[in-house]
């Protein structure tokens, strides 16, 4: 099973991968719509085109995103060069986010002289899938990735085509994007809950622009001259699509807004129609597991997400965590003791210095080590009597 955070990874994406199918889509409308179904054009994936599947249990949700971005990045060179090369791939992909570093400035040269293709891809991939709010804003919030990573698929399918990439590329596609999206919150006739953070999604996904709400006030004024791809259109009504659901349908006012954007982008009706069907249908599936769809208490989900981060982390450490706690004897009789009987401050004290003693010799638990980490070890302790052997809890004998 590939694990995402571990170095090597893509080399084993590919490995299992293989062999690819010598079959290649030809249809870009075709292509967008497999990946729309996994998600990723919402930024909340739940499935992968890929040509064998992808087992995504157990993992963060980062880990999916980096997955997710590496597979449609794939996909995209398979369209766009209609062959099966990984190795090929690797190299184009790390030359084209070269392009989008300042001219004589390569940080991954600076960081990575000897690493591999693959490694620097994976680095990247890292950076990408993140926001761009510092961690302790991010914790604290409802966004957990870049919700426009597909602008990064759209700027690769220009440079596969081109050897180049369009001067400020990037700049016009995101000014796009966020015009479209300010102006279909404007038209929704209720403002729902999830409006302000589906707003922070898209305001901590901007790299290269500010978001701003106030410059376009109607349709018309909307300049999309610059989308010449149907691709880019796509995108474009799909991200206005989302922004402006709410309560399992869209309102007459909003389906006009929707109509009239297709007809700016000279996108059949027969396409902005689908686009309002999958939209609803996924949301409806899927609300409850969407982030921005969920306003409960900000610090209930920081804890919530970080309960559920800390246990895919044991599970992935469980023999190693076990062998480092089967060694030390003390703990042992410590964590025998408190399953049948209150523990005194002192022996709490002994258990949280050994347990934290025990993290630092496993590379996944540094996170104990981090400030605030000791405010996860009664995760730690809680979940260990499920991996011990049933001999360990004396209440069951």
């Amino acid at each position: 099973m590939i694990n995402p955070s571990v170095h090597g990874w893509i080399e084993k994406y590919f490995a299992e991968q293989q062999p690819f199918p010598q079959t290649f889509a030809s249809d870009e409308e075709a292509f967008y719509l497999q990946t729309r179904a996994t998600g990723f054009i919402f930024g909340h994936i739940i499935s992968f085109d890929s040509a064998k599947p992808i087992e995504q249990q157990e993992w963060l949700p980062v880990e999916i995103s980096k997955i997710g971005m590496l597979n449609t990045l794939f996909q995209m060179y398979r369209l766009t060069k209609q062959h099966n090369d990984p190795g090929h791939f690797i190299n184009e992909a790390v030359a084209f986010y070269n392009l989008l570093t300042p001219k004589g400035f390569n940080p991954l040269q600076k960081m990575l002289p000897s690493s591999s293709p693959a490694s620097k891809l994976e680095k990247i991939i890292h950076e990408r899938v993140q926001t761009n709010e510092d961690l302790f804003s991010k914790n604290f919030s409802h966004v957990i990735t870049n919700a426009l990573l597909f602008i990064d698929v759209l700027a690769f399918k220009q440079y596969l085509e081109k050897g180049s990439l369009p001067e400020k590329y990037f700049n016009r596609i995101e000014d796009i994007v966020i015009s479209v999206i300010s102006l279909s919150l404007k038209t929704k006739t209720d403002i729902s809950a999830h409006d302000d953070l589906l707003l922070k999604l898209f305001e901590s996904s901007v790299r290269y622009n500010k978001f701003s709400t106030a410059n376009i006030t109607n349709i018309e004024d909307l300049d999309l001259s610059y989308l010449k791809n149907d691709l880019e259109k796509f995108y474009v009504i799909d991200l206005a699509g989302i922004s402006l659901w709410s309560d399992e349908q869209v309102e007459n006012e909003e389906r006009y807004f929707l109509y009239k954007l297709g007809e700016k982008l000279s996108v059949a009706d027969t396409f902005v129609l689908e686009s309002i069907n999958f939209v609803n249908a996924f949301i409806s599936k899927y609300k409850e597991e969407i982030p921005y769809f969920n306003s409960s208490n900000p610090v209930k989900t920081f804890y919530d997400q970080t309960t559920d981060n800390v246990v895919v982390l044991i599970k992935r450490n469980k023999n190693r965590l076990l062998k480092e706690i089967s060694e030390s004897k003390e703990l042992m009789q410590l964590l025998a003791k408190s399953t049948h009987k209150d523990l005194d401050k002192e022996e709490k004290k002994k258990i949280k210095k050994q347990l934290l003693d025990i993290c630092k010799t496993v590379p996944s638990l540094t996170i104990f080590l981090l400030p605030g980490g000791s405010l996860l070890l009664p995760i730690l302790i809680k979940f260990i009597p499920k991996l011990m052997p049933s001999a360990f809890n004396e209440n069951e004998e």
